[in-house]
């Protein structure tokens, strides 16, 4: 089986040049790989000290972040190495400041993986919540690296549970520690015969605690909400808006709404714009603009979302009507903001919870969308009771890095 995983990954390789002629983003993924080892050898000295973390994307990247500073805090002469899977990762974060050096990871061969290892050499390693590259595992065993999975999530539906998953599930033999989000995952890891697991939770929730302790404040975004009730809709994609829209064109005129779509392209911005009827104002046009004139705000760039959320009465997160489903939620939770969604939620374990709490409501369609919003900002009761849950889901989550940092202090 190992051999068809490599053969497989030699034949992907080779059809993903291909197609990168045709696809943007597959171009992204192929061309940044291209220099990763001169990167590599041009950044890291034999003589270094390394930690390596590999996400696969943005969300994990974000998640393994609170251990990432932690470890740079307290060990400040290694060199952190990130690695990124997947372009919408790492073209966001390829200019951050937490790490020294931040590279694609290279393809899973078993040369790529060798070679990886030779050049960054890491003291230990840590996997964010999942992606299992079996080649880099192995490697990791073969040098007797330390190896850490943080905020684990394991399921059913994943191959180590399959009765054709053999090798995989050798291949997490390469773990000192698996950290999990929660008792489930616990017991899946124990029931192949691995008894090194630890529940300490999903680092996220210290992530967005965090962000309480710094400077939220956005001048423009006061200026438009001018003391009214805001819904803040984030992320949202086009069957999300429709509902959205619709809702903003009958919603009552002190109400105002700050829209921060997933995708900022014109033609999708125009065509959000096309669908409100209520005086809008975008980001990108706002200067010299009487803000608190406006009914809606579209923010047609990117990196304000969270402090956007710090002025919200009501937040409807987006993605619930797609696949895999909605996204964030931890952030706007974290100001104690009553949450909307859609339907699509059941692989986030924080949204399940949250629902499961009645911290967050789910709608599916407009009338219930309607509901949610109208009960909300009519019963003050109803709406302390559902912001109280939220502030506490966060705040009762907390801890999971100081848990992780317990353990991997030791080995260092």
């Amino acid at each position: 089986m190992l051999f068809l995983y490599n053969l497989t990954l030699y034949i992907a390789g080779f059809f993903l040049r291909i197609v990168a002629l045709f696809s943007p983003k597959i171009k992204l993924f192929v061309e940044g790989r291209k220099n990763v080892f001169s990167t590599l050898e041009d950044k890291i000295k034999p003589t270094d000290k390394t930690i390596w973390f590999h996400s696969a994307s943005l969300g994990e990247y974000e998640q393994g972040l609170p251990v990432i500073e932690k470890i740079k805090e307290k060990h400040p002469s290694h060199k952190i190495i990130v690695t990124f899977f997947s372009p919408s990762g790492y073209e966001v974060r390829k200019n951050n400041t937490v790490a020294d050096v931040t590279i694609y990871l290279p393809l899973d061969t078993k040369k790529n993986a060798k070679k990886f290892m030779q050049l960054v050499h890491p003291e230990l390693a840590f996997f964010i919540k999942y992606e299992f590259w079996l080649n880099y595992l192995k490697e990791l065993e073969t040098n007797k690296i330390p190896t850490y999975l943080i905020s684990g999530i394991f399921r059913d539906n994943q191959m180590f549970f399959k009765w054709y998953g053999g090798f995989y599930r050798k291949a997490l033999k390469a773990f000192t520690y698996f950290f999990v989000q929660n008792e489930k995952s616990k017991q899946k890891v124990e029931s192949l015969g691995f008894n090194n697991v630890i529940v300490s939770g999903d680092t996220r929730f210290d992530r967005v605690n965090a962000i309480l302790e710094r400077d939220n404040s956005l001048d423009f975004i006061q200026n438009f909400k001018n003391n009214q009730p805001v819904i803040v809709i984030g992320s949202s994609w086009p069957k999300d808006e429709a509902l959205i829209s619709e809702y903003i064109n009958q919603a009552p005129e002190n109400v105002k709404f700050i829209i921060a779509p997933h995708n900022i392209k014109p033609d999708q911005i125009s065509d959000l714009q096309s669908k409100i009827t209520k005086s809008t104002v975008l980001f990108s046009e706002k200067e010299n603009k009487d803000l608190a004139s406006y009914n809606v705000f579209i923010i047609d760039t990117v990196g304000l979302l969270t402090k956007i959320y710090s002025y919200g009465t009501i937040a409807y997160v987006g993605g619930g009507f797609g696949n895999p489903g909605i996204h964030n939620i931890l952030e706007p939770a974290t100001f104690g903001i009553p949450i909307v969604i859609g339907p699509n939620y059941s692989n986030f374990a924080e949204a399940v919870s949250l629902v499961e709490l009645k911290g967050c409501t789910i709608i599916s369609n407009f009338k219930e969308l309607k509901g949610a919003f109208d009960h909300l900002l009519s019963d003050n009761s109803f709406f302390n009771e559902k912001s109280e849950i939220c502030k506490s889901f966060i705040q009762n989550n907390k801890g999971a890095t100081e848990t992780i940092m317990k353990i991997v202090n030791k080995a260092l």
